[in-house]
């Protein structure tokens, strides 16, 4: 038998943090629809694609990635994680909002585009910025990459306000059907 939810002292800073020992959030269905395979998996595997998606976010001006592909790998990641726990996993508690993450990626991703014009150089001109750290040696980065972080935090954006809006449509839909049922 499952744990009682135990009351979060600062929902703020614990949004995330599992209800009960490795599963997503508790109370987001009935037995019947839960799937407790599923629920173990994804809370192993969550973190793993989320690293994934930075990786090809990171990569993507060398090879395969970029921050689209990298936000949609990310952006499945929250699709998954929704599958698994319903709505309530991915829900108000929250610290930060979806329209927040779709407005910093549109003023990370202007910006990054407007900012050559102050150097004197084209709209998007891309630059390659160098400097030598301590520990890591030389580390050189693309000024694109900047401009690919905001396409990345746009799609994870839009990805979660999706999975909010539709979401909570689909729960509404199983809680109204399920309450047609039991009468």
């Amino acid at each position: 038998m499952a744990e009682p939810d135990r009351a979060d002292p600062d929902p703020e800073q614990a949004w995330d943090g599992p209800r009960q020992p490795w599963l997503l959030n508790g109370d987001c269905r009935g037995p019947r629809h839960r799937s407790l395979l599923l629920e173990i998996t994804t809370r192993a595997v969550f973190p793993t694609v989320l690293v994934f998606s930075v990786y090809l976010l990171l990569v993507g001006h060398y090879g395969p990635g970029g921050g689209f592909s990298a936000g949609l790998v990310a952006g499945l990641a929250f699709v998954l994680r929704h599958i698994a726990g319903g709505g309530g996993d991915l829900g108000s508690g929250r610290a930060v909002r979806p329209p927040t993450v779709i407005g910093a990626g549109m003023a990370v991703g202007v910006v990054s585009a407007l900012l050559p014009l102050a150097f004197g150089l084209r709209v998007l001109e891309s630059a390659k910025l160098g400097a030598a750290l301590p520990v890591l040696g030389a580390v050189e980065v693309q000024t694109s990459l900047f401009l690919e972080v905001g396409v990345y935090l746009l799609i994870v954006g839009v990805v979660l306000e999706l999975l909010r809006s539709l979401g909570s449509g689909i729960e509404r839909d199983l809680e109204e059907s399920g309450e047609r049922a039991r009468q």
